[in-house]
């Protein structure tokens, strides 16, 4: 029998967590939304992304963290990777798009951006003092 798993994550702002999520290819759904799992078994979210063949997933705000949790039914799981590369890849990618708009806001532009062979990614960012 399946059921749902919740899983801890340090994601706490929304938007670069949509982000990180469009940036790896799915479209999010925002609002109170259901996840599906297991024989038409459903749990509440705040973000979900539907999936076409049932195991969709979603994040739900922890009161207590201050922090996303990502809810999920495990054994219907079917990405290309399995959840702790997911969540690894999700969470890189988080970092970057807060870093990124951080940046901005401090009046800095990107300059340059690449991937390195251990799959980082180094940022070159500018800004011009007047």
């Amino acid at each position: 029998m399946s059921h749902f798993s919740t899983v801890k994550t340090e994601l706490r702002q929304r938007e670069p967590l949509l982000l990180a999520l469009q940036d790896m290819g799915f479209a999010p759904e925002e609002g109170e939304r259901t996840v599906r799992g297991y024989r038409g078994q459903t749990v509440a979210a705040e973000l979900a992304v539907p999936m076409q063949n049932g195991g969709d997933f979603g994040f739900r705000m922890n009161a207590e963290t201050g922090a996303y949790e990502l809810v999920t039914d495990l054994d219907l799981w079917k990405q290309a990777i399995p959840i702790e590369r997911f969540l690894s890849k999700l969470t890189q990618r988080y970092a970057l798009n807060s870093v990124l708009a951080a940046t901005q806001n401090e009046g800095f532009e990107l300059a340059e951006q690449s991937v390195q062979q251990d799959g980082s990614i180094e940022l070159v960012v500018t800004r011009w003092d007047a």
